[in-house]
């Protein structure tokens, strides 16, 4: 038998002996490179489709990465670009939908655009807000869409991602002290056609549950009740505007209060759906009907709100589409197409439902 026979033989045993190995363990480079007798340099290259490379190599390289279950190292990209392929992305809670369905159309431009995403919950917390934000800068990504928790008084955590070149999004709730682009509704204009509908309905006793006071979208959709009722010549009582969290038991403590009031509303704006539907399990309690004794209007448009009987009006914040949109404007910051900071503001209606 011939050396070069032999070394032939040998060859490929020790090929066959590195693809066994690789697949034992995490592949890299150097595996394609010592089963194929290449340089790393070429399987790099051949990886990344470099026209100098043959296509016959590029095949055989793809061939053997394939069969040994291949997968570049995102650590060491990050390493060498400084950012990741991944999007962080910050909001204060999932087990709702209308921040689950927002995740979603995040996710579905960041699949199509070759990211991935990572998903934080700030728990409605600053503090957990700031942890989050300083993790996703050490792990690198590419940029961040947050939407604030409603205890967030500062920005010096947002500051610090574009002060280290991170691209930033805001969607819902925002920060406008922030150089940073967003998505939103007009809260403070679908507010005040949710309160219309009311006074057009007839009713006279309109009551908000309001959201905390320093929340921006809170504080719109307050005006937005305020100028409703002062524009129907409607008496504004301060003691039908009640204050608390965004959660169903803030509805239902809200509404417990007025109901014990000497003169009780006969509807509620809230704030949102959870709210929403936090007053209506109270209003069922008391043994009132909806919207016989007290009507509903809630906001977001929470799927929850059309399985209740009767289901609840609500406004239908697009909250698939600002994901999607969030996402769009945040990879073209990324990638450089278009760095343009700006307001998006999408259109939201009203649902007209049996609880008015």
């Amino acid at each position: 038998m011939g050396f070069s026979i032999l070394q032939s033989i040998a060859g490929t045993i020790a090929g066959t002996i590195a693809i066994r190995i690789a697949k034992m363990r995490h592949t890299t480079i150097d595996d394609i490179a010592k089963s194929l007798g290449i340089s790393t340099s070429t399987v790099s290259r051949a990886l990344a489709d470099h026209a100098d490379v043959k296509e016959e190599t590029k095949k055989e390289v793809k061939r053997i990465a394939a069969e040994l279950q291949y997968f570049p190292n995102p650590i060491a990209r990050s390493l060498k670009s400084s950012r990741t392929m991944t999007i962080g992305v910050i909001v204060p809670e999932i087990k709702h939908d209308f921040f689950s369905s927002a995740i979603s159309g995040i996710e579905d431009i960041a699949y199509n655009a070759g990211y991935t995403i990572i998903v934080c919950q700030s728990n409605e917390s600053y503090e957990r807000e700031v942890l989050n934000t300083n993790v996703l800068m050490h792990h690198r990504v590419a940029g961040v869409i947050v939407s604030i928790s409603q205890n967030t008084k500062s920005s010096d955590h947002f500051q610090d991602l574009l002060n280290k070149k991170i691209p930033l999004v805001f969607f819902d709730r925002v920060r406008d002290d922030v150089e940073a682009s967003k998505v939103v509704i007009d809260d403070y204009s679908s507010a005040y056609r949710a309160v219309t509908h009311l006074i057009q309905r007839g009713y006279k006793k309109i009551a908000h549950l309001a959201g905390p006071k320093e929340l921006d979208i809170c504080m719109k959709r307050h005006a937005g009740y305020v100028d409703a009722l002062n524009d129907s010549q409607m008496t504004l009582r301060t003691e039908f505007v009640c204050y608390g969290g965004l959660h169903e038991q803030d509805g239902y403590n809200s509404m417990n209060i007025l109901l014990k009031g000497d003169d009780p509303p006969d509807a509620i704006f809230a704030v949102n759906d959870p709210v929403a539907i936090g007053a209506f399990q109270r209003i069922r309690e008391a043994g009132l009907k909806i919207p016989g004794d007290v009507a509903i209007v809630g906001f977001s448009n929470n799927k929850i709100t059309a399985l209740v009987d009767p289901p609840i009006t609500t406004v239908n914040q697009p909250s698939f589409e600002m994901g999607k949109k969030a996402a769009e404007i945040l990879i073209e910051q990324i990638e450089g197409k278009d760095k343009t900071i700006r307001t998006v503001i999408l259109d939201a209606e009203l649902i007209e439902r049996g609880s008015t």
